[in-house]
């Protein structure tokens, strides 16, 4: 297999009138996502070849079936969240340099005000559009599994977005290994919480076309009601969540299991940041049959590259452990010196080699060279290996347990973010002289100090306009002076004392 729509096709050839994807009162069959892609495809096959197309609208049912047309197009697709500051959204054109918008009528005049030097075509009118099996098969037989997919973009320590770049192969290659190891099937009905700019959904996304399950949209309105959002769950039967640690919290901060229990679950897999115990074991109680499993990887190498499946039996009382690597994805640690860590209970850093891997970062050399690069361990051939700067210790049972960071980066709302692209943000706005970021780990709450004559109040206002929401600073400190180290440094571990 070399092309992701093969899941589509082998899955429409078994049951093309099942329901493919649920969004709330819409519904499409596999045949309708089939007939849809291949409309879009036909339209982008006739201009280009391998080329970024941006989808700008909500995640659904509509871009859904403007990735696979893109893909059926020989192209490769990046979501802009329209939420987005108007910056960060011409930050990521300007990297990009597509030429083609996907939008809907909902975005289409934002979309013109933005991309006004771009082709912007709405949604509706390619459906309009004649299916040409001619292209669409030469686009295919053009495509080679190494050609991109997606463009993820996350958190860039410059202010600059990064771009990650994913190819067929690795999802593929990983797709096939994931629904493999948690028993994803047919009947499977997958309820998406992850935004489609997020790689979260990817597990989604490309689990139900290749089981041909059935993929259930929850809307993001639905998590600012615990009550309608079990409700949607419990009353689509939904069997599956691969969801960030932090929606899952949501539901049990709010008692939500006590007043409606989604009996059909059998499986939830959680990521993106450390699962607080308490909440772990209020989804036991309540679901102490479902097959619990914490995933670890960063976007760059296609989703997760450690599992870890939760042994009722055990307290987790230190740590729940991220576990051990999937199938051909070799993972190991390396201290400061580059040396490999084969010992128990010795920190290092998390480094992953094989088809995983990303094929870097868009237009961006300089971070591609500096976080994939040649294996220090092999002299031999050229072997790429994406060091994650994420610290890491294996214990006895061989299990990897995660310890944070080397660098400032942080995972927050279940997005890994660096803290001198908010720092940065900070700097730029008016009235302010300096600033620090600092992350409470434990209560998962990201701090921003800062000396300047401007109020906090203006200082949160200016940040909204650059910032999507999950980077501003939970709260923001004004203070007269920066504690510093005997070596000028900030202080930082000072800092964490004016909050006291």
């Amino acid at each position: 297999m070399y092309n992701v729509v093969d899941y589509l096709e082998s899955s429409l050839t078994k049951n093309q009138d099942k329901i493919a994807i649920i969004e709330e009162d819409k519904k499409i069959t596999y045949k309708e996502l089939s007939l849809c892609s291949k409309k879009i495809g036909s339209y982008i096959g006739s201009i280009s070849f391998n080329e970024p197309v941006i989808v700008f609208m909500d995640k659904g049912i509509d871009a859904l079936i403007s990735f696979l047309g893109v893909v059926y197009g020989g192209c490769f697709y990046s979501l802009i969240n329209p939420e987005l500051p108007f910056s960060r959204i011409n930050n990521i054109k300007e990297t990009l340099k597509a030429k083609l918008v996907i939008t809907n009528n909902e975005y289409y005049e934002l979309a013109n005000n933005y991309f006004k030097d771009l082709t912007i075509k709405k949604i509706d009118e390619l459906l309009n559009y004649d299916i040409n099996e001619d292209i669409l098969q030469k686009s295919y037989d053009m495509h080679i599994d190494t050609d991109p997919l997606y463009v993820n973009f996350t958190s860039g320590s410059t202010g600059i977005p990064k771009g990650v770049v994913i190819s067929h192969r690795s999802v593929i290659d990983f797709i096939n290994q994931f629904t493999k190891l948690f028993n994803f099937k047919e009947n499977d009905i997958i309820a998406n919480q992850a935004p489609f700019d997020f790689d979260v959904s990817v597990k989604d996304i490309y689990s139900s076309l290749k089981m041909g399950a059935t993929l259930l949209i929850v809307p993001k309105k639905y998590f600012t009601n615990p009550a309608i959002l079990i409700d949607y769950l419990c009353d689509n039967n939904v069997t599956t969540l691969t969801w960030a640690v932090s929606a899952l919290c949501l539901i049990t901060t709010f008692h939500g299991l006590d007043y409606r229990v989604p009996t059909t679950i059998n499986k939830i897999l959680f990521s993106g940041e450390v699962m607080p115990l308490k909440h772990l074991n209020i989804w036991l109680e309540h679901l102490p049959n479902v097959m619990y499993v914490n995933l670890y990887g960063p976007t760059e190498i296609t989703c997760n590259c450690l599992y870890h499946i939760i042994d009722n039996k055990k307290t987790y009382e230190n740590k729940i452990p991220i576990g051990k690597p999937f199938p051909n994805e070799r993972v190991f640690l390396l201290d400061n010196e580059n040396h490999i860590i084969n010992e128990p209970n010795k920190t290092g850093e998390i480094c992953v080699v094989g088809t995983s891997l990303g094929l870097g970062y868009f237009h961006n050399e300089e971070q591609t060279s500096k976080h994939f690069m040649q294996n220090p361990l092999n002299q031999n051939y050229l072997e790429n290996i994406y060091r994650t700067g994420d610290l890491a210790y294996i214990n006895e049972d061989n299990d990897y347990i995660f310890m944070g960071r080397v660098d400032y980066q942080i995972k927050y709302l279940g997005h890994r973010i660096e803290l001198e692209e908010i720092e940065k943000a900070i700097m730029d706005v008016k009235g302010v002289s300096r600033c620090c970021c600092l992350f409470d780990e434990e209560k998962a709450k990201l701090y921003a100090f800062y000396i300047g004559d401007i109020n906090k109040a203006d200082l949160h206002h200016n940040l909204k306009e650059v910032l999507p929401t999950f980077m501003m600073p939970t709260k923001i400190v004004q203070v007269s002076e920066m504690p510093l180290t005997k070596n000028g440094k900030i202080d930082r571990q000072k800092l964490k004392g004016v909050l006291e």
